[in-house]
């Protein structure tokens, strides 16, 4: 169900990373449903090529550009931007979802698996958004929407590496929002918890391990600790990313959506 008219985002260009990921996919389908073109990018192109006929299922009226990149690379991220606008016009909106998880208690992280997070859910983000935010701030309009997490407003246990770099999301889009609103761009960002998605699964696997219980006995006591009783889906993170992309919220600016099912509330 949308909450959505079917014009909200028409005439948009909004750029998706972490498309072929839960959220970002649904985030896809959610644009163009309420009109906007679309690039989608991540480093599975048949998963992306996927996307882009069901995209075009929902709506065939709108174009769909399939932009295979690893924007940890700074020649993916400049030749994704260079061909979206060559092929569909401005971008008007960017939504940030490509990420990864992983942890472990300090006495066993690695180096490797404290920067690959920070890589690629952080110094990414920016970089990429730096792409496509000069040419917003000269257009004077633009909507921007990082992923982030409740794990980006307080710490967890063995969680340091992603933790960290989701709070250096939250920084990030508190600093760029009072630079950018002042050339009529909106930053704001999202943050789930539990969502059912596969990288949500393994984060509700990973504690079962570590408390010596299974999969299916934490997911039963994570959702039971939630006032709302179960984790959120990747379709409501999307309409969540997809509402603060339109103008109906034309002054949340720097915000920080939590989507927890009432688990944290501050």
């Amino acid at each position: 169900m949308s909450v959505f008219s079917n014009d909200a985002l028409i005439g948009e260009h909004i750029l998706i990373t972490g498309a072929t990921g839960g959220i970002g996919y649904e985030a896809a389908k959610e644009a163009v449903r309420t009109g906007a073109h679309i690039t989608i990018t991540g480093r599975n192109e048949e998963k992306l090529e996927a996307l882009k006929e069901e995209c075009k299922r929902l709506n065939s009226e709108v174009e769909v550009l399939v932009g295979p990149a690893d924007i940890n690379m700074e020649d993916d991220r400049k030749q994704l931007v260079r061909n979206a606008k060559e092929s569909i016009g401005p971008i008007t909106g960017l939504v940030n979802s490509a990420g990864i998880g992983g942890g472990a208690p300090l006495e066993d992280l690695t180096e490797e698996q404290l920067r690959k997070p920070m890589e690629l859910n952080y110094f990414s983000t920016v970089l990429l958004t730096q792409e496509v935010y000069k040419d917003m701030k000269q257009q004077r309009r633009g909507a921007i929407v990082n992923l982030s997490s409740l794990s980006g407003l307080r710490g967890t246990h063995s969680n340091i590496a992603y933790s960290s770099s989701k709070f250096a999301v939250i920084g990030f889009t508190q600093s760029l929002a009072i630079e950018a609103i002042e050339y009529n761009v909106r930053v704001n960002a999202i943050c789930p918890g539990f969502v059912d998605t596969s990288m949500g699964r393994q984060a509700i696997a990973n504690i079962g391990k570590r408390e010596g219980r299974s999969y299916e006995k934490q997911r039963q006591l994570s959702e039971e600790a939630l006032p709302s009783g179960r984790i959120s889906t990747p379709e409501e993170v999307a309409r969540s990313i997809v509402y603060l992309l339109t103008d109906a919220c034309e002054n949340i600016v720097g915000e920080s959506l939590k989507i927890s099912g009432g688990g944290v509330m501050r």
